[in-house]
């Protein structure tokens, strides 16, 4: 019985990592897993719970076949480790930090895979970015615009793209996040 890969999507700003590590406990308690990406930034970075690499080392590990997804986006490079096959094939249900630009081609290798698109409301994600300090009132500016077009669609192609808003408490996502897992478990792959 394969497990469900939860693809999880959503703009800088949203809350993917804090909901990421909430989520954690839950999803190991519903035989889960929740993945380290591989990212071409220093191990200092604040941010997600991730592998730091080189540029040099991502590209080894790349032609060496080490990730089941990889993506270039926003100036670095972002692989999820081949590991989520096993865990997959296992049962094991995986949570995994996407790329709302690489949907398509993880629906191309996951066709079952649960995309969830973790949206906040305009002014929430401003102050949260503005508070972050990382970009300029430009850059968040053209984020929300791109935000705004993403955010537009409800599917890609027959794949339903589920929504989580994060604009209140973290706890009520985390609760959302595992029913929407429920639901979508169908009864002969628990």
């Amino acid at each position: 019985m394969d497990g469900t890969l939860i693809y999880l999507m959503g703009p800088s700003g949203s809350g993917k990592d804090s909901l990421i590590e909430a989520a954690r406990q839950p999803l190991r308690s519903m035989n889960g897993e929740v993945v380290r990406r591989v990212i071409t930034r220093s191990a200092e970075s604040v941010g997600e719970d991730a592998i730091g690499v080189s540029r040099e080392d991502f590209q080894r590990r790349q032609e060496m076949g080490d990730f089941a997804l990889s993506w270039h986006a926003n100036g670095l490079d972002y692989g999820i480790p081949r590991q989520i096959d096993h865990w997959l094939k296992d049962g094991r249900h995986v949570l995994v930090n996407g790329s709302r630009g690489h949907l398509s081609e993880a629906l191309q290798r996951y066709p079952t895979l649960l995309p969830v698109l973790l949206t906040v409301k305009d002014e929430v994600l401003r102050e949260r970015l503005l508070r972050r300090g990382r970009e300029s009132v430009e850059e968040i500016e053209a984020r929300l615009r791109r935000n705004a077009l993403f955010a537009a669609h409800d599917s890609l192609g027959d794949t339903k793209i589920h929504r989580l808003d994060n604009s209140g408490e973290l706890a009520v996502t985390v609760e959302n996040l595992l029913n929407l897992l429920k639901l979508s478990v169908k009864p002969d792959r628990t």
